[in-house]
């Protein structure tokens, strides 16, 4: 749900707020082999956080990892954190490592900038960050909360695109005018005492005023370097839409190009999900998603072997 001072002003850099959702999961398992083979969606990704992961814990690929779904590749979804913490829980599991979550995302230099993906991973629901000191190994989770069950988040994608990453990422940073300190220290101040507090008397509608606030914020930093609020025109004409249907908390994930936006209801998510594919029926490259919050961290489920 986007970073709320990237100012370093008091000498920490890319505090997040985001949330974990149910509907779009990276799920695999993994047994034994007489060789490394990894098959489904992602493979090539799985691969390299299993050649890191084997390396820096010093221990055997020789594994099956079938991949039963995988969340889509650099869209704002944090797909190579979940990537990494499915894969390093197995080995954990296998190998009986005795790591923790944060042990396994130090190796693999996860959360460099935001450590949302690390704390869902750990906890579920809401969580808040405290971005990046001159010693964090990984960002601290500040705050954690669990989101009301009948809450629904709209995804909306374009299959066109991808967010900026790697490379391209670190450069839009490098290019980018410094973030103004009065304006962190406003978000900071919306989010603490008024976006939090919302969220705990569940109220949806001052949570997402202060959302909607942050993303204009920083998506209009962002701007320059991704060719607007929204990195997808598509996905901004439908965020509009969603917004005059009376959907808060309208936003872009990351880099994007995906939209997202929440709801109040099941029932009233349902409704509009139905309209919007029909108002959008000739934007052929959109796609949408209704997702529930999850309020629980990653299962790791250890099956013993089928006697022989």
């Amino acid at each position: 749900m986007g970073f709320f001072d990237l100012s370093g002003s008091l000498g920490r850099h890319f505090g997040s707020i985001g949330i974990a959702l149910n509907e779009i999961s990276t799920r695999l398992s993994v047994t034994h082999a007489d060789s490394c083979c990894i098959t489904g969606p992602s493979s090539a990704r799985a691969e390299q956080c299993l050649k890191q992961l084997c390396q820096a814990l010093n221990v055997p690929d020789k594994l099956n990892i079938s991949i039963e779904a995988a969340i889509p590749e650099h869209v704002g979804l944090g797909s190579g954190t979940q990537m990494s913490l499915a894969i390093g829980s197995a080995l954990n599991a296998i190998y009986g490592l005795d790591m923790t979550v944060r042990d396994l995302a130090a190796v693999t230099e996860r959360g460099l900038r935001s450590g949302i993906g690390i704390g869902i991973f750990e906890q579920g629901g809401l969580v808040v960050d405290g971005g990046r000191g001159e010693k964090t190994i990984t960002p601290p989770v500040l705050a954690h909360m669990d989101i009301p069950d009948d809450w629904r988040f709209i995804l909306v994608f374009d299959r066109r695109g991808q967010g900026l990453h790697g490379l391209q990422e670190i450069q839009a940073f490098s290019e980018l005018p410094p973030f103004p300190q009065q304006e962190a220290a406003r978000l900071c101040y919306l989010l603490l005492m008024q976006g939090l507090p919302a969220l705990a008397e569940h109220d949806l509608a001052k949570f997402g005023d202060v959302i909607t606030q942050l993303q204009c914020s920083v998506g209009g930093h962002f701007a320059a370097a991704q060719g607007g609020v929204f990195t997808s025109p598509e996905v901004a004409v439908a965020m509009q839409w969603l917004a005059e249907q009376g959907a808060v908390a309208i936003g872009q994930t990351s880099w994007g190009p995906t939209g997202f936006c929440a709801m109040d209801g099941v029932e009233l998510a349902e409704t509009i999900m139905r309209r919007l594919t029909q108002q959008f029926a000739h934007f052929d490259k959109l796609s949408f998603v209704a997702a529930s919050a999850r309020n629980s961290g990653g299962d790791v489920l250890i099956e013993p072997l089928p006697l022989s």
